[in-house]
């Protein structure tokens, strides 16, 4: 008898866990998007590529959960609750796009805003914090970053044999022990001002002060990914920010190579309807036609991109991108194109904030990080010989 319950709880579905992504909000506008699953929390720890394997294909294995009431409770700056309710779809992904009737105020720096997520499991009902990230009324610069070979390795140069490729790396090593793109950690943590945590548990509505710049990142990784990519995040203490990832399988029309830039297009016309009164620093690289992307938006948003940073993997330039170089630099915007972060005082010039005292800091900070790293490079190696 024992052992015949064991077997049927042992066979029993997880219970309903609901992932929240992050979200962001504008005066007017609130979105988060959560998916509903049967399946742990994730976690990362342990080494090894069998612990890998198993903590990875949890990921993607985990069996969606549709047609599940999920409600969003947020409060106003001004203290008033409201409820919100949406049901998962047949992916098990429910989305919140709310309209803030009169207007919310913006804090005066970036934050990131704690809500709420209710739903009923077997274990009746639960409930998870959100965060909705929101840029402050002081800042007039945001930055919208690819992560694919902009901030972590994958080698991926388009096609189904370069993406397989990487998936094989993702289901072989944990965040720990992916490689970040060399300067990558210095140059955002620079930019953004520090990542800052936001795992806490708080009432809807409680603020916890994120970077100083607000950073969003969009790509053309399956939203399996979030957790992990987050973890990476934290791990190279790069700026945390929404995720605009997709939902994707193994066919032509995802692994295609102008899916990724029709994706990362659309998510970053989002950003730029969802907050009017800013500008934004694009960045990303040549491996998934980043150029070719950041190019178009350039040409359809007029005045709105402050710079194109391009991290360059030393191949030839197609001719679309040869043509998004002429269309980005007639517009007057800055172009960066480099094979490293060691951007130094160019980056002035580059972003176009030759006045701003702020990122005059920023790029003292960089400086007198290069020096303490070389310092730091020369100091080992002196200890090496001794």
């Amino acid at each position: 008898m024992l052992a015949s319950r064991a077997l049927m709880e042992f066979l029993r579905p997880r219970p309903i866990r609901v992932q929240p992504y992050f979200g962001y909000r504008s005066q007017h506008r609130l979105t988060i998007s959560v998916r509903a699953l049967r399946s742990k929390q994730a976690t990362f720890a342990g080494k090894g590529r069998w612990q890998a394997l198993r903590t990875m294909m949890a990921q993607f294995a985990s069996p969606e959960v549709p047609e599940l009431p999920i409600t969003l409770e947020i409060r106003s700056p001004s203290g008033e609750t409201t409820r919100h309710e949406a049901h998962t779809n047949s992916e098990g992904f429910a989305h919140f796009d709310l309209d803030l009737s009169g207007g919310w105020p913006l804090p005066r720096h970036t934050s990131w805003e704690k809500v709420s997520l209710e739903w009923d499991n077997r274990d009746g009902s639960q409930k998870v914090d959100g965060n909705v990230l929101v840029p402050g009324s002081e800042e007039s610069l945001g930055i919208i970053s690819d992560i694919d070979d902009t901030i972590i390795e994958t080698g991926i140069t388009g096609g189904l044999r370069s993406v397989l490729r990487n998936l094989n790396r993702v289901l072989a090593q944990l965040p720990d022990d992916r490689i970040a793109v060399p300067g990558a950690d210095v140059f955002y943590g620079a930019l953004g001002g520090g990542a800052v945590a936001t795992g806490s548990q708080s009432a809807p509505g409680t603020r916890i002060d994120a970077t100083h710049r607000p950073f969003f990142y969009v790509s053309s990784s399956p939203w399996n990914l979030f957790s992990y990519l987050v973890a990476f995040q934290r791990t190279r203490k790069l700026p945390l920010g929404p995720l605009l990832l997709r939902d994707w399988g193994l066919d032509r029309e995802t692994l295609g190579k102008s899916s990724h830039g029709t994706h990362k297009r659309a998510a970053i016309d989002d950003i730029l309807a969802t907050f009017p009164d800013m500008r934004f620093a694009l960045i990303g690289d040549d491996t998934q036609g980043d150029l070719t992307a950041y190019g178009a938006v350039v040409a359809d948003h007029p005045g709105r991109i402050a710079a194109v940073f391009i991290r360059t993997a030393g191949e030839e330039m197609t001719a679309e991108e040869v043509a998004a170089v002429q269309v980005i630099e007639e517009s007057g915007t800055h172009l960066w194109l480099g094979n490293t972060y060691e951007i130094g005082q160019d980056f002035l010039a580059d972003v176009g904030l030759a006045h701003d005292e702020d990122a005059a800091h920023i790029v003292e900070t960089i400086e007198k990080l290069d020096v303490s790293a070389e310092q730091d490079a020369t100091g080992s190696a002196e200890a090496r010989r001794a």
